[in-house]
């Protein structure tokens, strides 16, 4: 199966303008980008045919060009990253079998998690897209329900049948879980989506889908709070399969990823309460 990446970059961010090109230090001292250093992410995944820039801006499609990579132009009226990969896909004619849409702010990706996303959307013929989520431990978990108890929208929260097809993603803590009811050895089954190291994999071409009524309802709640989470670039795919698409949700439990979580939770916490006022 031809697999594709594509990092969907855009210049015009209301909170972070330019972001794909700002400049990082390594530690050996040199700076790249972060759009390069995300494209360096892309090109460690194995297996992966072509990786592709997908941006509407001349800046970022003159700088990526500059270190090697490809690009292909979309237009400006991309709502999300998905739709400027879908748009990219048509525009350049990709014959791939199989998209990866891969986050442009997330450098620190490993390959493996890419690759298993990429083998479990190949094992399962009746899907047609893809996404990661991560087991919650009882500590994030209680990050979680912290910040709902004062207000805060956090992570999103992915519920999915036994075959891992979502059945829903929400804003809200999903499932409700009676913690007093699990031993202290048990997993919880709650999994988090849409999380700082975030892939989607897809098959083209994309169904070009209205929002739905529950999508809309959440995005107005989240909206209203004076939370961490913007609503800008997020993309939650409840619309898919709401729409009749068969939406495939890899789960990994590994440890070095939830204490990435932990420590990522912990930092937007404090940037959020100096933000406010509140240290």
């Amino acid at each position: 199966m031809k697999t594709s990446i594509i990092i969907p970059a855009r210049y015009a961010s209301s909170r972070f303008p330019g972001k794909p090109l700002v400049q990082l230090q390594l530690p050996s001292g040199a700076q790249k980008s972060l759009i390069e250093l995300s494209w360096q992410a892309a090109r460690a995944v194995k297996g992966v045919e072509d990786v592709f820039i997908a941006t509407d801006d001349r800046r970022i499609a003159e700088a990526v060009e500059l270190f090697g990579a490809k690009v292909i132009m979309t237009s400006e009226q991309c709502a999300n990253g998905t739709e400027r990969c879908a748009e990219a896909v048509e525009r350049a004619k990709l014959t791939s079998d199989l998209i990866v849409n891969l986050q442009g702010d997330a450098p620190l990706t490993p390959a493996w998690f890419v690759e298993k996303l990429i083998k479990a959307m190949q094992a399962d013929p009746t899907a047609e897209m893809a996404t990661p989520v991560l087991r919650l431990d009882r500590l994030t978990h209680g990050h979680f329900l912290e910040d709902r108890r004062n207000g805060r929208v956090g992570g999103t929260t992915a519920v999915f049948d036994n075959n891992q097809h979502a059945l829903y993603f929400s804003k809200e803590v999903l499932p409700f879980i009676d913690l007093s009811a699990l031993a202290s050895t048990t997993p919880l089954p709650a999994f988090l989506g849409h999380f700082g190291a975030m892939a989607k994999c897809f098959l083209p071409p994309v169904k070009k889908l209205d929002a739905t009524i529950i999508r809309m309802v959440e995005l107005a709640a989240i909206a209203r709070k004076d939370g961490m989470m913007a609503l800008e670039g997020q993309d939650v795919p409840d619309k898919f399969f709401e729409k009749g698409m068969q939406l495939l949700v890899d789960g990994a439990d590994e440890p070095k990823m939830v204490k990435i979580m932990n420590a990522e939770i912990a930092a937007m916490k404090s940037r959020h309460e100096v933000n406010h006022g509140i240290l």
